[in-house]
């Protein structure tokens, strides 16, 4: 080191990169060799632009949450002492699915998530023949059990008297059953399946339904919604318009915190699909199925469980699309929602443009 006339290594590096200081200067002090004329503005302007840019972002976004605000109908009508009942009555369609007694397809079992299908059920995700929207299919008639009393003794007749649908709307009835940390991934309800609107009821817990989010997995991982909606236990929630149609909606696990479960209500189309006779998947529901082996786990989950990052095997509601036209205007009026699905095929034959899925 004293050879070369250098007693501290960081000098004789500055030494041989004399250009840094040079190079660092420009860019601080925003001239080069001393003087105002080599001053570079590309940082300014691109710092602005991206300010501008997020601000822009921003107000998108917050348009978009008040569209989807806007097409949302929600009411407390459930009295805690109703939904203790309606929840044992629940718990007692957990242990009639455990112990065998549904029908096949009445039964969808995911990692800390069953579905019940009832008076409708339908093939999507991994179950389709072709992947993609619009290929969604309705099992052949009879091949779910048919929607037990109580749901329309105890639910859909206090919709109705509260005017939240009409009577006899109904003709599925779809109870899914979360654990800590269970979740749906982003998807909007088959536009060719059911009728709008679509009404669910929460029970068990609070918890949150979430718009315009995309997830990532292994581990699991859910972007920023674009709009948030508290459901709180017994309360009612309707999606119609924009909600229902135009942005995807998801059930992240950070919002299940405890044991959730929802029953959503909905109307089958006149002209839905259904499976054939000759498709495969038809031709192996003719066969009846072994009794279902009790698959849920009873035990304590961590109530951090919640929060942890996991691989699931999601569910399979992740390749859903909407398809309607972001251009529709919609009224919040409760009496007026059940209607708007008969428009569904006017809207259908004049906008030809899809609404890309929100996910990674």
């Amino acid at each position: 080191m004293a050879a070369s006339g250098y007693s501290d290594l960081r000098e004789k590096l500055k030494s041989m990169t004399p250009h840094r200081d040079d190079y660092k200067n420009k860019y601080v002090d925003g001239t080069s060799n001393g003087s105002g004329k080599g001053r570079k503005r590309k940082y300014r302007e691109s710092d602005d632009d991206e300010c501008e840019h997020s601000d822009d972002s921003a107000e998108l976004r917050e348009q978009e949450a008040r569209r989807v605000r806007s097409s949302i109908l929600q009411k407390s009508i459930f009295t805690p002492e109703e939904c203790t009942l309606i929840e044992e009555k629940i718990d007692e369609v957990v242990t009639k699915g455990e112990a065998g007694l549904y029908r096949e397809h009445t039964v969808d079992r995911a990692p800390l998530r069953n579905k019940y299908f009832f008076g409708e059920g339908y093939t999507y995700g991994a179950q389709l023949e072709k992947r993609g929207p619009g290929q969604e299919r309705l099992y052949r008639k009879g091949e779910v059990d048919e929607i037990p009393n109580w749901v329309h003794e105890l639910v859909i007749k206090r919709l109705v008297s509260n005017g939240v649908i009409p009577e006899g709307f109904v003709n599925s009835a779809v109870i899914n059953d979360y654990q800590p940390g269970g979740c749906i991934v982003s998807h909007v309800d088959p536009l060719h399946i059911f009728a709008r609107p679509i009404v669910s009821v929460s029970f068990f817990s609070d918890s949150a339904l979430c718009f315009g989010c995309r997830f990532q997995f292994k581990p699991i991982r859910v972007s920023e919604p674009v709009f948030v909606l508290p459901v709180r236990r017994g309360s009612v929630t309707v999606l119609s318009g924009y909600a229902a149609d135009d942005i995807t909606h998801c059930i992240r696990p950070q919002d299940i915190k405890e044991r959730r479960a929802v029953i959503i209500l909905r109307k089958t189309r006149p002209d839905a699909p259904r499976l054939d006779s000759d498709s495969p998947l038809s031709s192996s529901l003719s066969e009846r199925p072994t009794p279902l082996k009790a698959k849920r786990s009873h035990r304590k989950a961590d109530p951090d469980a919640a929060h942890r990052p996991r691989v699931l095997e999601m569910d399979k509601e992740e390749n859903r699309h909407p398809s309607l036209s972001r251009h529709r205007r919609h009224s919040s009026s409760s009496e007026n929602y059940w209607r708007r699905g008969q428009d569904y095929d006017k809207h259908r034959e004049s906008s030809g443009r899809k609404v890309k899925m929100r996910r990674h």
